[in-house]
């Protein structure tokens, strides 16, 4: 009885550690909605860029300046880890993150 016990606990702790991120596991239903900067491109763009992409030639602190940049923006988010020119440094956007970059610019780089 104690070894069935151990097997069935052994497995359900195997299963509650299962390390897929969300991205690995949807569907990757394609963004039907418009692409937004304020509503939807700011809140990355605060979150990933101003940190180093404050005051000065880089900036990426309002509308215009992202959307001025965004095809270096889109170059750079999506290179493979590793690259060095791959930003943000130290990390990556998700996914769902760079499509909504892509799709902002294919909606016509709304900013309202």
């Amino acid at each position: 009885m104690k070894k069935l016990l151990f097997i069935l606990s052994s497995g359900a702790l195997l299963i509650s550690c299962e390390s897929r991120t969300y991205e690995e596991i949807s569907d990757h239903t394609p963004i039907t909605e418009q692409i937004k900067y304020e509503k939807d491109i700011k809140p990355i763009v605060e979150a990933n860029c101003v940190i180093c992409h404050s005051p000065g030639a880089q900036a990426l602190t309002n509308y215009n300046q992202v959307k001025n940049n965004i095809d270096k923006i889109l170059d750079r988010i999506q290179r493979p880890n590793g690259d060095p020119g791959k930003m943000p440094q130290g990390g990556s956007l998700s996914p769902s993150q760079i499509n909504m970059f892509i799709k902002w610019k294919t909606d016509g780089l709304i900013e309202n």
